[in-house]
């Protein structure tokens, strides 16, 4: 019996920001995080900014509308 590997690209299905990271829950169960000084924009956002996020493409990033930033999941995962 063969088994093949299904590759699955990073998707983000949640965010949290809090005033020193961002933690973003993957679909696959993972949380990455990273320190907001990486992400000046988000960083100086207010927190009602920061709450008010939406996903991009279905998850592989997200959106701030109010600062104007975006942060994908293939990005994150990569600096961390």
């Amino acid at each position: 019996m063969s088994t093949f590997a299904i590759k699955v690209d990073p998707l983000a299905v949640d965010v949290h920001v809090t005033e020193d990271e961002i933690e973003m829950t993957l679909a696959d169960g993972r949380h990455v995080s990273a320190p907001l000084e990486w992400f000046p924009r988000l960083r100086n956002a207010s927190p009602s900014e920061r709450s008010k996020w939406r996903l991009i493409g279905r998850g592989i990033g997200v959106h701030w509308p109010e600062i104007d930033e975006d942060i994908s999941v293939a990005s994150l995962l990569t600096a961390s």
